[in-house]
C-alpha cells in the first residue's frame, strides 16, 4: 500500500507539489505555546517527501525563486534608497561581519578536524546556501570535493537559518506584535505628519505680491491650497495676489508651518469658508501614461485649476511639490472646482480596479533582464571573477526598475495585492522545490559523509547566527525586524527571509535583505577564495 502511494506521488509531481503546499499550510497553522512555523512549514514537509523519493521538478524551484526575489525587489525598491541612505553603512557592516565570522569559524574548524581546503570551501557555500559561491569554489579548487562539501552542509544551511529565525523572538523574549507596534511608533515619530493650517496675512513686505513672486514653497516647504479674501474663497494659483487680512490655507509638516507663520503672519483657528463649488477629494494615480511625470506637468496638461496638497505613497503622507514625480498607486489629495473634478480624475486615472490588475509583461521582462544581469561576469583584477547569479541579478534589477518606475509604456511597479499574490506563489514553489531536493539525500549524506563534516557545516551555519545576537545587543542595536533582514541577507538565505517575512507585518526585513544581500554575496565569494588558497 505504502509503495503504491509513493509510486503515485513520484510519478505525479504536479499533484505532489500542491499536496506538499497544502500539508505545509496545515502543519504551519499548528501553534504550540504561541509558536508556529507558518509558511516555513512547507520546507519541512518537503524534506520529508524528498526523503521518500518524491521530487518537485527543479524548474519549479527556479521559477518560484525568480518570482519571489523579483517581487521582493519591486516591493522593497521605493524604500531601498531611503533605507540605504539612513542605515546602509550599519546594515552592510553588520552583514560583512557575519560572513567574516563564518570565515573565521571555517578556518578554525578546518585545522581542528583536518578538513582539506577544497572541501571546506564547498562546505561554507553550503552552510550559507550560496550557489554562486559554489561556482567560485569549483572553479578555484578544480576539485569535486567542493560539490561534496556543499551537498553535506546545504540541508542544515537551509533548515538551521529557518529554525533560528523562527525561534529568535523566543530566544530574545520578544513579543513580535508588541515589538512591531513600538517599531512603527518610533518610525512614525521620525516621519512628520502632514497637516493643514490657516494663516492671516500680516507681513507688509509680501502684501501686493503674487504667490509666484513670494515663492512660499521654496521658503517654507508648504503648499498653499486656498485663499480667503473677505467673504470670498478662491483656489490658490501662482498669479494670486496677497493682501493684508487675507487668510491663507497651507499644508505641510509642523516645521514647515512654523516657517509659514514667520513669513505670512499668525495662524487662526477660525474655520475658513468653503465655497459650494469647491471640493477636496482624493484621487488614485492609475493612468500609466503620467507615471514618472512631475505634478507641474500634469497641472498644465489637464488645463484645470487644481492644487495637489499632499501625496500618500507606501503608507506615508508627504507634501506635494511641483517637481514631485508621480508613481503608480499614489493617492493624491487635491482641491478643485466641482466642474473640474471629473477631468482631473480622468487624467490621473482614479481607477481602483486597475490597482488589482496585474500586467505580466513587466514581470516577465524584468525577470528576463535580471537573469541576464546575473550572468554578467564581473572581474576584480586577476584575483576574483564572479557573477551575481540568478538571485543577485534578479534582485538588483528589480530594485533598479522599481525606482525607475516606468520605461515608455511599461510600468514596473505593481499593486500590493498583486505583488503579495505573486510573492506567495513564488515562495511556495521555491520552498517545495528546495525542500524535496535537500531531503532526497539528507539521510544518505549523514551516513556516508560521517558526523564530522555535517558537524563542521552546522557550526559554520550557527556561528554567524549566534554572533549576530551579541553584535546587535552591544553594537548595532537594530530592531528585531531589521535584524531579520540582516541575518537572512548576510546568510544569503532566501528560505530564511520567507520565515521572517511571515512574522513581520511590513516590508522592513525585505528592504534590509535587499540592502545587504549583494555585499554579503561578494564577501562570501572572497571568503571562498581565501579558504581555497589555504594550505591543507
Amino acid at each position: 500500500m505504502m509503495e503504491d502511494v509513493l509510486t503515485f506521488l513520484q510519478g505525479n509531481p504536479t499533484f505532489s507539489l500542491f499536496l506538499i503546499i497544502a500539508a505545509g499550510f496545515i502543519v504551519g497553522n499548528i501553534k504550540i505555546k504561541g509558536f508556529s512555523f507558518d509558511v516555513s512549514a512547507v520546507i519541512f514537509v518537503a524534506l520529508l517527501f524528498g526523503h521518500f523519493g518524491v521530487q518537485v521538478p527543479s524548474i519549479v524551484q527556479s521559477i518560484g525563486l525568480v518570482i519571489f526575489i523579483f517581487t521582493v525587489g519591486i516591493q522593497a525598491g521605493p524604500g531601498f534608497v531611503d533605507a540605504f541612505r539612513k542605515k546602509g553603512r550599519k546594515y552592510v557592516t553588520f552583514a560583512a561581519l557575519l560572513v567574516l565570522s563564518a570565515l573565521v569559524a571555517a578556518i578554525v574548524l578546518m585545522y581542528i578536524f583536518g578538513v582539506h581546503s577544497d572541501m571546506i570551501a564547498g562546505i561554507i557555500t553550503g552552510s550559507l546556501t550560496s550557489t554562486p559561491g559554489l561556482s567560485v569554489a569549483i572553479e578555484t579548487t578544480n576539485s569535486p570535493n567542493a560539490s561534496i562539501g556543499y551537498g553535506v552542509a546545504y540541508p542544515f544551511g537551509v533548515i538551521g537559518v529557518v529554525l533560528f529565525v523562527k525561534l529568535l523572538p523566543k530566544l530574545l523574549r520578544i513579543d513580535v506584535n508588541e515589538a512591531f507596534r513600538q517599531f512603527k511608533s518610533a518610525d512614525d515619530a521620525k516621519t512628520e505628519e502632514v497637516i493643514a493650517r490657516d494663516f492671516i496675512v500680516e507681513n507688509e513686505t509680501i502684501c501686493g505680491k503674487t504667490l509666484r513672486d513670494i515663492d512660499l514653497r521654496r521658503m517654507t516647504g508648504c503648499t498653499v491650497s486656498r485663499i480667503q479674501k473677505g467673504e470670498e474663497v478662491e483656489m490658490a494659483s501662482p498669479d494670486t495676489r496677497l493682501e493684508a487680512g487675507d487668510v491663507v490655507r497651507a499644508v505641510g509638516t509642523q516645521h514647515d508651518l512654523e516657517q509659514m507663520e514667520l513669513v505670512i503672519g499668525s495662524h487662526t483657528e477660525k474655520p475658513m469658508l468653503l465655497k459650494s463649488d469647491f471640493i477636496i477629494q482624493t484621487v488614485l494615480v492609475t493612468n500609466k501614461s503620467i507615471v514618472n511625470q512631475p505634478i507641474s506637468k500634469i497641472q498644465v496638461r489637464n488645463g484645470c485649476n487644481a492644487v495637489v496638497t499632499r501625496i500618500r505613497r507606501a503608507g506615508i503622507d508627504f507634501t506635494a511639490q511641483p517637481s514631485t514625480t508621480l508613481k503608480f498607486g499614489d493617492k493624491l489629495t487635491i482641491g478643485c472646482r466641482k466642474e473640474d473634478f471629473e477631468k482631473i480624475a480622468h487624467t490621473l486615472g482614479n481607477n481602483s480596479r486597475a490597482l488589482s490588475d496585474t500586467d505580466f509583461l513587466p514581470v516577465a521582462l524584468g525577470i528576463t533582464l535580471g537573469i541576464l544581469v546575473g550572468k554578467v561576469v564581473l572581474a576584480f583584477g586577476n584575483a576574483l571573477e564572479m557573477n551575481l547569479g540568478i538571485t543577485g541579478g534578479v534582485l538588483i534589477t528589480a530594485l533598479v526598475l522599481s525606482n525607475i518606475g516606468r520605461t515608455g509604456p511599461i510600468v514596473w511597479t505593481m499593486s500590493s495585492a498583486a505583488n503579495n499574490l505573486l510573492r506567495q506563489l513564488g515562495l511556495l514553489f521555491f520552498l517545495a522545490g528546495v525542500g524535496t531536493s535537500a531531503g532526497q539525500n539528507l539521510v544518505s549524506t549523514i551516513t556516508q559523509s560521517g558526523v564530522t563534516l555535517i558537524l563542521v557545516g552546522a557550526i559554520i551555519t550557527l556561528v554567524p547566527l549566534v554572533v549576530s545576537i551579541f553584535l546587535n545587543r552591544w553594537f548595532f542595536k537594530l530592531s528585531i525586524f531589521e535584524l531579520f533582514g540582516v541575518l537572512t541577507g548576510g546568510m544569503t538565505s532566501t528560505p530564511g527571509l520567507a520565515a521572517c517575512s511571515s512574522m513581520a507585518q511590513d516590508e522592513t526585513p525585505s528592504m534590509v535583505y535587499a540592502t545587504v544581500y549583494p555585499i554579503a554575496m561578494v564577501s562570501l565569494l572572497i571568503a571562498v577564495k581565501i579558504l581555497a588558497s589555504l594550505p591543507m
